[in-house]
């Protein structure tokens, strides 16, 4: 197995951080682009979420297929061929001419965008030991927020300066890069245990893992939160467009930023998990990540910025502890297990914007921040519940 700090866990470390960076840039390129699209297409607010939430939706419907694939037919393969689809429909999208187009094509991009979100912690799961895996799981998902920051710059950016076609076509000709040196990166799998692929197998598995109280309880702390931590950011956007701040797209691109302070939140996740247990520092994650909700409220620029970079650090910080608790207690078909947590984490994004837009159409910002801290209180619960279920050492089932 993989021990942390040698040449095997930083190169295996460094390919899945690059190839977590290019899957969400592309992810999320759309996100600052949603006022031009409310223009430039006259949609409202809600269609223009659209864009990323029919991506999201489309890529957590595609784990239920890669988890089990790859517990089949190994994980590798499939990370490369996915990723290698997710970076040539981008230029494909570049020359739509109607949003229903576009959103078409999301579709198809979001189903390869799942490839390695749905192995990737599968795979450090077999070649890493626990400590490694740890620390391995904590500068993945950093690379995730890197990645969402590096798409929401591009896209605000070149939209600015050429038009947003453009930067669809930038981005995947970077990712296409990006690939290249993710297959020469990552090294083949040595401790992967094929599995006979047998549809009646994966329904079992997947039903065995949804039947585990403990692990229903993370898959919907990871999936609340992210229902409400991604949307959050895109009616922000609308509330940053308008007077008295007017920021244009490059501006609200660089709004992203914030995730940088996720990026730390991953980081350092690993090595609190070393001191305290992992359902606790879910229960810190969401904690923090409301305080910071409550923050924005405050009506000035630097500190609906703060409250951001709050979220940011609280939501990465949860997310990394629960993508490894769920492999770890897992029984059997850890791919399928990691999968099936994604799947309920972006189905969470997708369907976010269609809830807080309740909040949103007669309150306005303020109203998004008190539906988030109504489901925020449920995911800390279950954080608290999980925590006294372990302590307890009494075995949990449905």
């Amino acid at each position: 197995m993989i021990e942390p700090g040698t040449y095997a866990f930083w190169r295996a470390t460094l390919a899945l951080c690059l190839g977590s960076f290019l899957v969400f840039a592309n992810l999320y390129i759309t996100q600052p682009l949603m006022p031009l699209f409310s223009a430039r297409f006259g949609i409202s607010a809600l269609q223009a979420t659209w864009s990323l939430s029919i991506c999201t939706l489309s890529l957590g419907l595609s784990l239920l297929l890669y988890g089990p694939l790859s517990d089949a037919l190994g994980r590798r393969k499939i990370m490369i061929v996915s990723l290698l689809g997710a970076v040539l429909v981008p230029f494909l999208i570049a020359r739509v001419e109607s949003y229903g187009a576009l959103l078409g094509w999301r579709v198809v991009q979001g189903f390869f965008l799942g490839g390695l979100p749905a192995i990737a912690i599968a795979y450090l799961g077999d070649e890493f030991n626990r400590k490694a895996l740890l620390m391995a799981v904590g500068f993945y998902i950093s690379g995730n927020s890197l990645g969402g920051i590096g798409g929401r710059l591009a896209g605000g950016w070149l939209t600015d300066r050429v038009d947003w076609p453009f930067a669809f076509q930038a981005l995947a000709a970077a990712s296409l890069v990006a690939v290249v040196l993710f297959i020469w990166l990552l090294p083949p799998s040595r401790h992967f245990q094929p599995r006979p692929l047998r549809p009646a197998t994966m329904l079992r598995d997947l039903g065995g893992h949804l039947r585990n109280p403990l692990l229903l309880a993370a898959y919907a702390v990871g999936g609340l939160n992210f229902f409400i931590f991604a949307n959050q950011y895109s009616f922000i956007t609308y509330v940053l467009s308008e007077a008295p701040y007017s920021l244009p797209p490059t501006w609200l691109g660089m709004l992203f930023l914030t995730y940088l302070s996720g990026t730390l939140g991953s980081a350092l996740s690993g090595r609190v998990a070393q001191q305290l247990p992992q359902s606790l520092c879910m229960l810190l994650g969401i904690l923090i990540l409301m305080s910071g909700s409550l923050v924005t409220l405050i009506d000035s620029l630097p500190a609906i910025i703060g409250g951001l970079l709050i979220n940011s650090f609280g939501f990465f910080f949860c997310h990394s502890m629960a993508s490894s608790w769920i492999n770890r207690h897992a029984q059997g078909a850890r791919a399928s297990a990691s999968s099936l947590y994604l799947v309920f984490y972006y189905l969470g994004a997708s369907a976010g914007g269609i809830y807080l837009n309740l909040f949103w159409l007669p309150w306005g910002w303020s109203g998004v921040v008190g539906g988030s801290l109504a489901v925020l209180m449920v995911t800390a619960t279950l954080a608290l519940w999980l925590y006294r279920q372990e302590t307890s050492g009494e075995p949990v089932t449905l």
